[in-house]
């Protein structure tokens, strides 16, 4: 029978990817805010882009929680469906 340690084993991240991660999403905030700074259009345009980048960036984070929230559910009900399999097989007597 699975052991509920063995199902609770959860993928983890070396230090060396999640600096890169962070260091990636802050260079490439921080590159592209620079680059509307610099734009040469007025403010109001200015502005405009700055409010797509930050819609942008919310929903980016949205949905990759959205993402990772459905594939951890869909994990749990795979670990569900697989015990309640083991309880039939375990309660089930060829011989009766």
């Amino acid at each position: 029978m699975t052991k509920a340690k063995d199902l609770m084993v959860s993928p983890t991240h070396s230090s060396a990817w999640v600096v890169q991660t962070w260091a990636a999403f802050i260079i490439s905030l921080g590159a592209t805010s620079l680059g509307i700074c610099y734009l040469p259009v007025n403010g109001w345009v200015r502005a405009y882009f700055g409010m797509g980048l930050a819609f942008t960036v919310g929903s980016t984070i949205s949905l990759s929680k959205t993402t990772r929230d459905i594939h951890e559910a869909q994990k749990l009900a795979a670990r569900v469906d697989e015990a309640r399999v083991e309880r039939l097989l375990a309660e089930h007597h060829p011989l009766k």
